[in-house]
């Protein structure tokens, strides 16, 4: 495997553009992120950088812009909020060593290969999942909107405080902020191919402020200082080790969602095949790097991603021109920021919470399916109001439990018992010609596609109904699929019958089927010769046998029993 994300120079002229727009469009969002996770301007910065650099070197997306998003830095507020809460003095150190810690999971997953696996939930779970972290980062932009620091707390913090919030608004930043959502939701889409309106709103609202707010005390970004920054040892404590490694994983699962939804987005605008696990093994390296140097976490950046494809971008040389030219912002010209308003990147970062909400699907998931709103809903309620693993967790095990059941009463129907030639369809003249000449006395057991574990009391139910036959045929020809629940069941069925002096036979089991059967000991307890290639082999062998002399009294006798 390559080690080495795809970096050609046979379209310099479309890399390079796609990296300098992409870095443009990064620039506002690394720093109104950084400033809303609680970690500040820099840390955004650090990690535009270091996660768009590394992941563009090892990740398998060749076009995909990694950066801070939406849904990371909402995890990384309260992961920041958790830890100094535990324990001020090294809580902000601990937070970055749990971006080290998620960057590591999420290598470990792309290594075990579960990258195709990150991404197989429910689209009702993924929207309410993404929903809940939209209203999240709009709820805690709602302080620093009105003029106010984002109050302690989190979300419920923020609700509890609004009438205060409200009582005293700073109306020189409440305008600003409006002012900087107004441009971006209005800017011709024509334009934003050529400059994107984050960018513009951060340099009118930061003019604006300078010459027509100089005598108002408005909240700024302060000095950012220029130069690499500091290596952060890993912290860890004993008291919260537990909390570290939960947080970690849920950093990981989030950014590995968002990573590789980007992914998909990028695969399906360039027609070209990403590699997921890779994908992983590159932004977990991305995330260690940042966390290393004090930046926030990252993972597939939307926005950043389509900007750079469409302004033809075709390698991981794009992500590499961007990510230097945000170092260059870094190491020379951070000063520039220090006059930015607060208010104008939370302008910014509330326009990116309302965009990250999947307005679309909840404006018809009730047409759609009434059990998927609810579950939409649900997982929605859990993420803004209790905790994202738990959402996620119990989002999919509802979703995966409706989907089951619904599968299984549909697979049902491909389960039935037979003894009259006319209560099933499919079956050949001469096989319904050996049922008719039975006179009930062979039950056929036909049994259609794969047989998971749902289908169990299915199966025991047909069976019990028709407990009165001489003779069984399990006829498994159109199962692929054979689960540990429902042969068990089978063989309970079968080993009833032998007991009781039935004749069973065993008809198109074959491939895993078979070696299921055979593991379980069911093909070792028939009598030599049960196991046949279809059914009606076995229908013609059991009719042959109930014919034999002295077999019709047996059979009578069987059935009085």
């Amino acid at each position: 495997m390559r080690i080495l994300n795809e970096i050609r120079f046979d379209n310099l002229r479309g890399d390079v553009f796609g990296g300098v727009t992409a870095a443009v469009v990064a620039l506002p969002m690394a720093l109104a992120f950084g400033v809303a996770s609680g970690a500040g301007p820099a840390a955004g910065l650090y990690g535009a950088v270091l996660v768009g650099l590394f992941a563009a070197l090892f990740g398998g997306t060749p076009t995909l812009i990694s950066e801070p998003t939406g849904p990371m830095t909402v995890v990384m507020t309260a992961i920041i909020a958790h830890l100094i809460a535990a324990n001020p003095e090294n809580g902000m150190a601990m937070a970055f060593t749990v971006v080290m810690l998620a960057g590591v999971f999420q290598i470990l997953l792309g290594a075990l290969k579960l990258g195709k696996y990150v991404t197989l939930m429910p689209y009702t779970v993924i929207s309410g999942f993404m929903t809940g972290i939209g209203l999240i980062l709009v709820i805690l932009q709602i302080g620093p909107f009105l003029g106010h620091a984002t109050p302690p707390g989190g979300v419920l913090g923020t609700l509890q405080s609004l009438p205060e919030l409200l009582a005293a608004i700073a109306p020189a930043e409440v305008g600003l902020a409006v002012m900087t959502m107004a441009l971006i939701l209005f800017f011709p889409s024509r334009l934003k191919h050529y400059f994107p309106p984050q960018l513009l709103a951060l340099i009118l609202g930061t003019l604006v402020s300078i010459f027509f707010f100089s005598h108002l005390e408005i909240r700024r970004i302060g000095e950012i200082a220029a130069g690499l920054p500091s290596l952060q040892i890993p912290v860890f404590s004993l008291d919260q080790w537990r909390l570290m490694v939960t947080e970690a994983l849920v950093l990981a699962v989030v950014g590995s969602i968002d990573a590789l939804l980007t992914a998909v987005i990028a695969e399906s605008l360039t027609r070209k095949e990403i590699d997921s696990n890779k994908e992983l093994v590159g932004q977990g390296i991305g995330n260690i790097a940042s966390g290393l140097f004090g930046g926030i976490p990252g993972a597939g950046a939307t926005m950043g991603t389509v900007v750079n494809i469409q302004s033809g971008a075709r390698s991981a040389l794009s992500g590499l021109v961007r990510a230097s030219i945000l170092l260059v912002v870094v190491l020379w010209a951070a000063g520039l920021t220090a006059q930015i308003p607060l208010a104008v990147l939370a302008g910014i970062a509330l326009k990116v919470g309302l965009d990250i909400v999947d307005w679309s699907f909840l404006k018809r998931a009730h047409r759609v399916s009434l059990r998927a709103a609810m579950i939409m809903y649900g997982v929605i309620g859990l993420t803004v109001f209790v905790d994202l693993i738990w959402a996620v967790a119990l989002g999919v095990f509802v979703a995966n439990v409706l989907t089951i059941d619904r599968l299984c009463k549909l697979q049902s129907q491909a389960v039935r018992a037979i003894r009259e030639p006319g209560t099933a369809d499919g079956l050949t003249l001469d096989e319904q010609s050996v049922l008719e000449r039975s006179n009930g006395r062979i039950l056929l057991f036909s049994l259609g596609g794969p047989l998971i574990f749902g289908l169990a009391k299915a199966i025991s139910r047909q069976h019990a109904v028709l407990a009165d036959h001489a003779v069984l045929i399990m006829d498994f020809t159109d199962v692929p699929v054979l689960g540990v629940s429902s042969s068990l069941a089978l063989e309970k069925i079968i080993l009833e019958d032998l007991a009781a002096g039935r004749e069973v036979w065993i008809a198109g089991a074959e491939g895993d089927v078979l070696k299921r059967l055979e593991r379980l000991g069911i093909t070792a307890a028939l009598p030599a010769g049960r196991l046949v290639a279809t059914k009606q082999e076995a229908l013609d062998q059991a009719e042959a046998l109930l014919r034999d002399d002295g077999r019709d009294s047996l059979v009578a006798h069987v059935a009085e029993a």
